[in-house]
């Protein structure tokens, strides 16, 4: 099994999981988040004023899938977030030891599939 983390640009959130529901991906973890790489400040507006902060909005996601499933993940992923420039983000994929779905104390493959 792997963890699958982005870091994408948070407009392409909803290509992003219509991609992966059309891989077959159900369970998706959303995370607000700041952050910052070549893309350096990003300006934001709170009540009307316009401000410079050193960090640009991003959206962390986190899907769990088994090994079969993590090119289609990443493939869906990398399709739907492009969008060519500077701050698209970034996928990171890491080993998962276990899971356990607390509902029905099924783990492993059993968890994450269906």
């Amino acid at each position: 099994m792997k963890l699958i983390t982005a870091v994408i640009k948070p407009f392409t959130l909803e290509d992003v999981v219509v991609a992966l529901e059309g891989a077959g991906i159900q369970g998706i973890t959303i995370t607000e988040a700041q952050g910052r790489g070549r893309q350096r400040a990003g300006v934001e507006f709170y009540r009307g004023a316009q401000y410079s902060s050193p960090y640009v909005a991003k959206l962390k996601l986190e899907v769990v899938v088994t090994d079969s499933q993590e090119k289609a993940a990443v493939d869906a992923i990398l399709g739907s977030a492009y969008t060519g420039e500077i701050g698209d983000g970034k996928i990171w994929v890491t080993p998962v030891e276990r899971v356990i779905r607390v509902r029905a104390g099924e783990t492993d493959e059993d968890a994450i599939v269906n």
